[in-house]
């Protein structure tokens, strides 16, 4: 079976999981029937409990859907202290639904897969030794990859359903009101967290600050919580904003982040009140930079700037150039720690940031979205999930989510070292080629065919170094030469989903 995109899929795969083929990124205005979790009613102060071994034991049984948080990111703690319990307590045939995993929980999850603890994952990304040992075929089921907007989708609509999330925070009171903005793991922003609260049977909530009842402001409420357990540390704020959010000072990613900021600005979206996001690259995140000079120097401020939120996109709200910040993330210390001084900095839940199933997400009022990739294809298809040699190493994240906005820019180098970045065909489609409008590269600048309006607009701007995407891969070709072709079995190790459900492509184990 093939979807829209030319992708080969297994039909009997699809079947079995009740899934139907990618046909487009229009969504529609589908009528939605949406879950509830399973309330264990409680009325006294019964909550706190002594250990993780106890509160497991209180919880779980075999079979089960966990989930957790991957705010922390690097610096999480307790993702291991939980499992590394579950793995004791001898818990068989575990569906794993985080919101995402980092590097720090590969090696756990890796030895409650070989246990047989873990049998099903779903996740919106995973990297290093991880994505190797999957992408050769360690987890007996194929892993379910969803954006941050499909994930709260996916639990909203009863397609997760979470039996105990463990979710950790900087800080709670005996009944379980929680926030992310006070104690000594600040990570600002619960926006992930809330999906899990929300719709968890059991919610557990593990903190190294039990602090006096009540505690306000509540991001995480009492009656959303079954029990609080006391941990010695729930993590290292410090560690936040290293990997995928590392700051740049390559020359090459600074030429490309201020080629971004000539597109945005010659486009028709920069004007007084656009709104904006940047993603997690490096090049992607220096565009705030040379943005913040363009609205200086145009006297232009913006309505709101979203997603992942770092700190230069905090100086533009502390600036005045722009008006609100809506967080669902912080992907750096100073702008977790910079939510609880500045009510402008509005902490929003992952299904508000990018549900699509939903009365209107924040991604649908986008004008301009700044996002990195893998690989880009000469149809504009991108993938952020597997390298050049076929392993999974990367998160879908927000990036189908946002490339809804009016104008979608992807930033990328044409080459990275002797890889290419712009090819004839991307090893995994994550988003898909109808969804962006612009990739620039160090070399030139390719729009989309369907976009002939920013063709037109980019056309009477002297200097700047319109190519067609065609005759970037063949400049990163002739750089790089051709690839030898990947090889696989015909064993599906991952589906990704679109942000509506459907599948738009499947990983196969490497040969």
């Amino acid at each position: 079976m093939k979807n829209s995109l030319n992708r080969e899929l297994s039909a009997e795969l699809l079947k079995e999981k009740d899934y139907k083929p990618f046909e487009n990124a229009t969504i529609g205005n589908p009528e939605i029937q949406r879950t509830a979790p399973t309330v264990r009613v409680s009325t006294g102060d019964g909550k706190l409990v002594d250990s993780i071994a106890d509160v497991v034991k209180k919880t779980l049984k075999d079979g089960m859907t966990i989930s957790f948080h991957h705010h922390l990111r690097e610096g999480d703690f307790i993702f291991n202290q939980v499992m590394d319990e579950i793995i004791k307590q001898g818990f068989k045939n575990l569906t794993l639904a985080p919101s995402s995993l980092t590097n720090v929980m590969n090696d756990k999850v890796i030895e409650a897969i070989k246990a047989g603890v873990i049998t099903n994952i779903t996740s919106s990304g995973m990297r290093g030794s991880l994505g190797e040992a999957v992408s050769h075929g360690l987890l007996p089921n194929p892993v379910i990859f969803r954006s941050h907007g499909g994930r709260a989708r996916a639990i909203e609509n009863g397609d997760i359903k979470i039996d105990v999330a463990f979710l950790g925070v900087p800080n709670a009171d005996r009944l379980g009101n929680a926030n992310g903005m006070e104690g000594d793991a600040v990570f600002g922003s619960l926006g992930y967290a809330l999906m899990d609260a929300n719709y968890a049977d059991k919610v557990v909530l593990l903190t190294d600050n039990v602090v006096d009842y009540p505690n306000t402001p509540a991001s995480i409420k009492q009656t959303q919580v079954d029990y609080v357990v006391k941990v010695d540390q729930v993590g290292d704020p410090d560690r936040i904003g290293t990997g995928a959010t590392r700051f740049t000072k390559n020359p090459k990613d600074l030429k490309i982040a201020k080629m971004v900021n000539d597109v945005i600005v010659h486009s028709p979206y920069f004007k007084q009140g656009f709104s904006f996001q940047t993603g997690s690259g490096g090049a992607a995140l220096a565009v705030a930079r040379y943005l913040r000079e363009s609205m200086i120097d145009k006297n232009i401020t913006a309505s709101f700037a979203l997603g992942g939120i770092t700190t230069p996109i905090v100086k533009l709200l502390e600036e005045g150039l722009v008006n609100r910040v809506m967080d669902v993330q912080d992907f750096d210390k100073g702008a977790a720690d910079s939510m609880k001084n500045n009510r402008n900095q509005q902490e929003i839940d992952a299904s508000w940031y990018a549900d699509p199933d939903n009365k209107g997400a924040m991604v649908d009022q986008l004008d301009v979205c700044i996002l990195s990739a893998l690989e880009i294809d000469t149809d504009f298809n991108v993938n952020v999930m597997t390298g050049s040699n076929g392993v999974i190493r990367g998160a879908v994240g927000g990036h189908q989510d946002a490339a809804t906005a009016k104008m979608t820019i992807i930033s990328a180098p044409l080459t990275r070292g002797r890889i290419a970045t712009v090819v004839p065909h991307v090893g995994t489609v994550v988003t898909p080629g109808e969804s962006i409008d612009v990739l620039v590269t160090e070399v030139g600048i390719a729009v989309n065919p369907r976009r002939q309006d920013l063709l037109a607009a980019f056309k009477q701007v002297p200097g700047l170094p319109l190519m067609t995407i065609e005759e970037l891969q063949q400049k990163a070709e002739q750089i790089v030469g051709k690839p030898k072709p990947l090889e696989y079995t015909d064993r599906v190790v991952a589906l990704m989903e679109y942000r509506d459900g459907s599948i738009i492509d499947e990983i196969h184990e490497i040969k």
